[in-house]
């Protein structure tokens, strides 16, 4: 068993014909049944077999199939990188993160980019999680920092950072130092819509403790939100990273959200369809070395 069968027998499942797959292979149809019909003997199991709905895997096809197009895949990576080592690395890679990290972490990456990647080329993508997810799965980014994201077969996460949800009033609203999650349905909030995390993350908590939102106005994002608790003119919940947004000079309350604890984790996520290029694997080597988590106190 090779490679080589390993990939002509997994095109003929992928196209449902050995001529479709001779064509896609570039071969003759004769090379492509010999070589299967050679992994069929060695493995003494029949892999495929002729329906009217065209070549099907068999039982044992389907097995094998899974594992066929792990190797292929473990093996079109060894060459990729093996090639990219005899150079320093060039191209442009496309990193997609939300607004408000952005600010945050957008000039560093750029700088420690620029001194450790000479040759390359970054481009930093700025929007909703939930967008730049889809983003990513359709290959329009390379990488992404994503919050709370939504589980799919189609991408790997990595937790960068445990960040957990926070409520934030006006100075002249006295709140504790801590709260239970129950007790936000006492206050009138201003939050993000209802398709970003941090709302939903909010709203399916609070839910399962029998309490409702009492949303007064609806942003489209954290850095507005935190405007209109600056203002005075009602109260927010956001994550403990983002109070490095707040206004310099202007006094807030904040009081941390407990029973149950909300997290608005921010992980790395990258595709799982497509080879990671040695300028990806530095890339993400470097922003794993960013500082995510900035201080705060109870008076902000």
């Amino acid at each position: 068993m090779d490679l080589k069968q390993l990939e002509y027998f997994s095109r003929v499942v992928e196209e449902g014909s050995f001529s479709k797959a001779a064509v896609a292979l570039n071969l003759s149809q004769p090379s492509v049944s010999r070589q299967v019909n050679l992994l069929e003997q060695e493995l003494g199991q029949k892999l495929l077999e002729r329906t009217a709905r065209g070549v099907v895997a068999t039982p044992a096809g389907t097995t094998l199939l899974a594992h066929a197009r792990n190797m292929l895949n473990s093996a079109a990576q060894a060459i990729f990188e093996l090639k990219e080592l005899r150079n320093e690395p060039t191209g442009n890679i496309i990193v997609g993160m939300p607004n408000r990290l952005a600010v945050v972490i957008a000039v560093p990456l750029i700088t420690a980019f620029r001194k450790a990647l000479p040759f390359a080329r970054i481009s930093v993508v700025e929007g909703l999680s939930p967008a730049l997810r889809d983003q990513l799965i359709e290959g329009n980014t390379d990488i992404a920092l994503l919050f709370a994201p939504k589980p799919t077969p189609l991408l790997s996460y990595e937790k960068l950072h445990h960040d957990t949800l926070m409520l934030v009033a006006p100075k002249h609203v006295k709140l504790p130092r801590s709260m239970h999650l129950k007790s936000l349905q006492n206050y009138e909030l201003v939050l993000p819509s209802s398709s970003q995390p941090i709302r939903s993350l909010v709203e399916q908590a609070l839910a399962a403790t029998g309490g409702k939102l009492n949303i007064v106005a609806e942003v489209g994002a954290v850095q507005t939100a935190l405007r209109v608790v600056e203002s005075g003119m009602a109260c927010s919940v956001i994550p403990k990273s983002a109070l490095i947004l707040k206004a310099p000079g202007v006094d807030i309350q904040v009081a941390e959200l407990t029973h149950p604890v909300v997290s608005n984790d921010l992980f790395l996520a990258l595709p799982k369809s497509r080879p990671l290029s040695r300028l990806a694997r530095e890339t993400c080597r470097l922003i794993r070395e960013l500082p995510f988590a900035p201080g705060t106190s109870r008076r902000a």
